[in-house]
């Protein structure tokens, strides 16, 4: 089996995904604070965790799990973990894990090294195709969205982009994730309210890779557990336990709001972050050590004059020192704020947010950024937003390819050949390089129309219009084979039935 799976991912495909999903090829991330502060603040985590704790809703394994691994276990829930026991779940978490698309041809790597964009994350909104109004999202929203995505480029993997609102119960839960294997070939994120979705979803994931053993082997979806800051409760601890024991990659992370529920500086929220982000791994290692159970807590911030999530500037500080953060501890982030955006509708106000959040990558370089398409604070989805982060992270990749130094690009050869007044236009040299580092943009750049061009006036919007309405009448990915899909739907029928 190890052989098979050796052979798998040497496979010339595998291999151009991971050169293709590189970050680190000739530039490095950016620290916004001395390396000396960055272990202050993770010192702070583990102290808080030691000294104060947090609490995991008593009566559950996690009781029995974390007093074997050394903590401190109240009876009314808290916990207290000694830097010695964090430390040591810091050191054998697995920091780095291959998640393989549906027909295991094909792995992204997800590492310190990589960033993969996906689309999500649980909007209950759609914008109607029609009216172009918000209305409750469904099902069949998730499969447009689904199929929509696994015809993008840049997008790596599917996540639950919209939920199932008028089904919005354990049997609605599970089909979301049956109906993100029926409509995209990638690999897939999930996150579920009820233990028993994340049970039927490594079921049908176990019986598309035939067998548990060989799902542990090549991971095919991703799960998240979102406990609240220094809270977990029942159903998180049963979902990183399960998920570990599975062999099935765990992201686990709350929703930080400084001014809120945690302080309201950079500094105090990063370190109730990483204090949540450490004790879910903590947990992740004494359910089975090694697994890849990594934190991903994402920190934001209140707007003193509204009450509202927002200040821009702040989250983007904090998002840059937790990513730093994790780096100095040799661990990937999980976590990315951009490609979301406050704004209610896809317009300007978008834009400027999308634009502006996703640059932000080039310096923090997040192994995954799941919230691709996400407006109005994570209420509303928007297919347009997600066409146009996938061209913003073609933008990016071309970015982090880099820039070649050498003789033929250092050019004096070149000038001295042509002299002070030549010109390199129609040079060899200019043909060589005249397609390198550019950015295959499909709404600005040489499809910008400009007054010269013969190319249609059309806004942004018109444009990405244009392009989504010709992607939602092309037809999806190959369906499933119908003797698996019915072993899916009978999956899923005996674990969404009461």
């Amino acid at each position: 089996m190890r052989r098979a799976m050796q052979r798998q991912r040497n496979a010339p495909e595998a291999a151009a995904t991971h050169v293709r999903g590189l970050h680190s090829i000739s530039s490095r991330p950016y620290d916004t604070i001395a390396p000396a502060d960055t272990e202050r603040v993770v010192d702070a985590a583990l102290t808080l965790l030691a000294e104060i704790g947090l609490r995991f809703e008593p009566g559950t394994e996690a009781d029995a799990l974390l007093a074997q691994a050394g903590c401190t276990v109240l009876p009314d829930g808290v916990v207290r973990m000694p830097a010695v026991v964090v430390r040591r779940a810091l050191a054998t978490v697995a920091k780095a894990v291959q998640l393989w698309n549906r027909d295991g041809t094909r792995a992204i790597d997800i590492d310190a090294h990589h960033t993969w964009f996906m689309p999500g994350m649980t909007c209950i909104k759609v914008f109607d195709e029609a009216t172009g109004e918000p209305r409750d999202s469904t099902r069949a929203d998730l499969a447009t969205i689904s199929r929509i995505a696994d015809g993008l480029d840049n997008i790596d993997a599917v996540c639950v982009a919209c939920k199932d609102v008028p089904e919005s119960t354990l049997r609605g839960e599970i089909g979301e994730f049956l109906c993100m294997m029926e409509h995209t070939t990638k690999p897939l994120e999930y996150l579920c309210e009820w233990t028993r979705s994340l049970e039927a979803a490594i079921e049908m994931a176990a019986a598309l890779r035939g067998g548990h053993d060989r799902l542990a082997e090549m991971p095919y979806f991703l799960h998240i557990v979102t406990p609240l800051p220094l809270y977990y409760a029942e159903t998180h601890v049963e979902q990183v336990i399960l998920a570990a024991r599975a062999g099935v990659p765990l992201s686990v992370g709350s929703l930080a709001i400084g001014g809120a529920s945690t302080p309201i500086t950079t500094a105090g929220t990063v370190v109730q972050c990483l204090a949540t982000d450490f004790a879910g791994m903590v947990l992740g290692q004494a359910a089975r050590e090694g697994s890849f159970c990594i934190g991903s807590t994402n920190p934001y911030f209140m707007e003193p004059a509204t009450g509202g999530i927002g200040n821009m500037p702040q989250t983007m500080l904090a998002e840059q020192l937790i990513c730093q953060a994790r780096r100095h501890l040799g661990l990937p982030s999980l976590t990315g704020i951009g490609g979301e955006a406050r704004a209610r509708r896809f317009g300007q106000d978008a834009v400027f947010e999308i634009a502006t959040l996703m640059g932000q990558f080039f310096h923090t370089r997040p192994a995954t950024c799941d919230y691709l398409g996400s407006l109005d604070q994570g209420i509303t989805y928007s297919l347009h937003a997600l066409l146009l982060c996938d061209d913003y992270a073609g933008m990016l990749r071309t970015l982090w390819t880099g820039t070649e130094v050498s003789d033929d690009t250092l050019a004096l050869d070149l000038l001295r050949e042509v002299g002070l007044t030549g010109t390199v236009l129609g040079h060899e040299h200019t043909a060589r390089h005249c397609r390198k580092n550019l950015w295959a943009s499909r709404y600005f750049a040489g499809n910008e129309p400009v007054s010269s061009s013969d190319k249609p006036d059309e806004t942004l919007f018109q444009r990405i219009d244009r392009d989504l309405r010709q992607r939602l009448s092309a037809p999806g990915p190959e369906p499933l084979p119908a003797g698996l899909l019915a072993r899916l739907r009978m999956i899923h029928e005996a674990h969404a039935t009461p």
